[in-house]
């Protein structure tokens, strides 16, 4: 398939051809989520910690004799119906989040969000987006000289340029990454992603 080309200025300059397998799949809304929730989820770190009725330091005396009082049965203080008590079902800080995606599943899967993206036209191709310094002014002005200024754009590189780097930090609006870099989060949570015309050799090199 073809996919249009702009150049720095922001105007229509000769397209390139692509590989249907990476921009032509058909949308698959399952996997795409699947993706997206494994992707947060091996990003998420069991940090927070509860203690068990165990752990509670409590006396494991009876509170009261079982018959007799007209109160309700009740074993220790540390029970988990009572204020101060123990969590039935703790958080630890072993839990393990993680989930298993297969290597086909994750290539058809960012395939297919590439694919949506080229449908959608949030998917634009750019001859170069080479900065002369490392200055933010610099690259938001090349941006809203595209056409994109106060949009989220996700800008993809095959190799990150320093000065590129250095100028995006300071736009909250804007992230820089390589293409074996490219994530589905970022893919999907970016309403503009814009691709250099070598970053687009790069993932199908990765995907394809």
């Amino acid at each position: 398939m073809e996919l249009k080309v702009i150049n720095t200025s922001g105007k229509a300059a000769a397209s390139i051809s692509a590989s249907d397998d990476l921009f032509g799949r058909e949308y698959n809304e399952a996997l795409v989520h699947q993706l997206v929730t494994a992707y947060q989820a091996n990003a998420r770190s069991a940090n927070s910690k509860q203690k068990g009725r165990s752990e509670i330091a409590k006396s494991t005396r009876k509170p009261w004799a079982q018959k007799g009082t007209g109160r309700a049965r009740s074993g220790m203080a540390s029970s988990p119906l009572w204020r101060g008590g123990g969590k039935i079902f703790p958080n630890s800080p072993e839990e393990n989040y993680t989930q298993k995606v297969n290597r086909k599943m994750y290539r058809a899967g960012l395939a297919s969000i590439f694919s949506q993206l080229v449908r959608e036209d949030r998917l634009i191709v750019v001859d170069d987006l080479a900065i002369s310094a490392p200055k933010t002014k610099l690259l938001a002005d090349k941006i809203k000289s595209l056409g994109f200024g106060g949009e989220r754009v996700l800008i993809i590189t095959d190799s990150i340029d320093e000065n590129l780097y250095l100028s995006a930090r300071n736009l909250p609006n804007v992230l820089v990454l390589e293409a074996h870099q490219a994530d589905p989060v970022s893919l999907v949570r970016f309403n503009k992603v814009l691709v250099t015309r070598n970053a687009v050799a790069k993932i199908e090199e990765v995907l394809v």
